[in-house]
């Protein structure tokens, strides 16, 4: 199975261990909570779709990897202490409780998340004095005298012999006590997460161009050369770091993490001509659409590599700009959300207010981030929605009118600056179409633009919620149709809700903003 399918199988998995009964108690025994073992080579995912995995589940995570303990930091030290049997006093041998165990209850502590994961990485490279201690844990969760929590659900991760010398073949007995998924790598799937993850559309292009060099690991004359999808994402990382700051680019930064010759001189070479179509094509301008007729004749005539990367350049400026305007819708939501039981004429208690809510928030997500129960947008979300509250108190301090109209207003001027944001994309929207028309007519590029708004989650929420009467027309869908459209309940809420703050109204082509409903 692919990394996306294991992912989805020990969701379910977990999801069914934390299932309980009407009295309270584990519908499945803690001695039938077979762990999870996800076998797959390096750099596939494992590590990364765990921690999706308790974000999404709201539940706690603990990692670690198995590698580097022992028997006595894995079981606990030996301590000695007294005992009375049949009136004699007795020196007895007992164990201090294991490093892993009190992380998780450190984690419960520091969270206030009872239930998690326990995610033991490399679980099959463990020394030979912990090896024959792992048949009893696997089976009853116990280290030494001491079991994991309740509410604890234990999945393991370990590479294949032909991956990591250190491997130990576990015997009949111990895999029978383990659900084993066998994960293999699969470029479709990375595409999938890259376009969610916003990996640099280079790589996804270059990739989707050259599918096998997705995942290779060989053996050479000159050793070993691989590379993974953690390789590609990581490059990714740099290379948008990179242009940030103004750096060059070559093949010397591309081979810190793709380790093949060949693909790293390939993908170099695709980079800097990605770049040089970049600067020929006035991308900012194509979307105004001040350029159309200068620059259609002249991606008519191009190659089909030199299409695509026109097609890509211009869908993921739009995506980018889409992305960044569904985050401020999500995140004004979730304030308007606070702030509409805030109202109050009362200055000192609308301080109060803003700051009570304020320590709240950053308490949650300081919370979920020691659980690791944090996404990286949902993190996002949260310090928006801090920064936000800020700036309403700033305002509201600086005011010297007194009043809780103050922070509406400057509320108000926050969504204004949206709508209109929101009418700048959708005119982005329609010059994307009529350009791609323009220049390649109804055919694969246009498939393949009308493919990478609907794959992507904020391109296809925008066009879903705001609608695109030219996106309409060229793809034939319907706005409301589109797979994966959906908004998060906060962000629903913020433009159908009636009694909340904000009213909206669908016509044909927009979404228009009536006044804030009293605070």
């Amino acid at each position: 199975m692919n990394i996306n399918e294991a992912k989805e199988f020990i969701k379910q998995t977990v999801s069914l261990y934390l299932e309980k009964d009407e009295t309270g108690d584990y519908i499945i025994p803690v001695s039938r909570q077979r762990p999870v073992f996800l076998l797959g080579a390096p750099g596939v995912g494992k590590t990364a779709i765990m921690e999706q995995i308790a974000a999404e589940l709201g539940i706690a995570l603990v990692s670690y990897s198995m590698t580097h303990h022992t028997r006595q930091s894995a079981i606990g030290l030996p301590m000695i202490r007294r005992e009375l049997f049949d009136g004699v006093e007795t020196e007895v041998t007992e164990y201090t409780m294991s490093e892993i165990i009190v992380s998780i209850y450190e984690t419960r502590k520091q969270s206030g998340i009872d239930e998690g994961i326990l995610f033991l990485d490399e679980i099959n490279c463990v020394s030979e004095t912990l090896a024959p201690s792992m048949l009893q844990f696997l089976q009853y969760k116990v280290f030494g005298r001491h079991a994991v929590p309740n509410g604890w659900i234990i999945v393991t991760a370990g590479n294949p012999p032909q991956f990591n010398r250190s491997v130990r073949e576990f015997d009949v007995a111990v895999m029978d006590r383990l659900k084993v998924l066998k994960v293999e790598p699969d470029f479709l799937s990375f595409k999938k997460y890259a376009m969610t993850k916003a990996i640099h559309p280079t790589i996804i292009n270059f990739l989707d161009m050259n599918r096998d060099y997705f995942y290779k690991i060989e053996n050479t004359p000159d050793g070993r050369t691989y590379v993974t999808a953690r390789g590609w994402e990581d490059l990714s990382e740099m290379l948008i770091l990179y242009e940030k700051k103004g750096y060059h680019v070559d093949e010397k930064l591309v081979a810190q993490y793709i380790y093949n010759t060949l693909i790293v001189r390939e993908f170099s070479a695709y980079y800097e001509l990605y770049n040089k179509y970049n600067k020929e094509y006035l991308i900012t301008e194509i979307l105004q659409g001040s350029s159309l007729d200068d620059f259609k004749d002249k991606a008519a005539m191009a190659t089909a590599d030199e299409r695509l990367s026109i097609m890509s350049m211009l869908a993921d400026r739009v995506i980018h700009d889409t992305k960044t305007c569904m985050i401020k819708t999500d995140y004004l939501a979730k304030t308007a959300s606070l702030l509409k039981v805030a109202k109050t004429p009362d200055p000192e208690r609308v301080t109060t207010f803003l700051d009570s809510k304020i320590e709240t928030l950053e308490r949650e997500m300081n919370a979920k981030k020691k659980a690791m129960s944090l996404s990286s947008d949902e993190e996002s979300k949260q310090r928006h929605v801090i920064l936000v509250i800020t700036q309403l108190k700033e305002a509201f301090l600086s005011s010297r009118v007194y009043n809780y109209s103050v922070v509406k207003d400057t509320f108000s001027t926050m969504l204004d600056e949206l709508k209109q944001s929101i009418e700048q994309i959708k005119s982005e929207l329609a010059n994307l179409f009529i350009f791609t028309s323009a220049a390649f007519g109804e055919g694969t590029e246009m498939e393949t633009l009308v493919t990478r708004l609907t794959s992507n989650p904020h391109s296809s929420g925008f066009i879903s919620r705001f609608g695109s009467p030219e996106f309409e027309r060229f793809s034939g869908m319907s706005a409301s149709d589109i797979p994966g459209g959906e908004m998060s309940n906060e962000v629903a809420r913020l433009f159908e809700d009636r009694r909340d703050i904000l009213k909206a109204e669908r016509s044909a082509d927009s979404y228009v903003f009536d006044d804030i409903i009293s605070l």
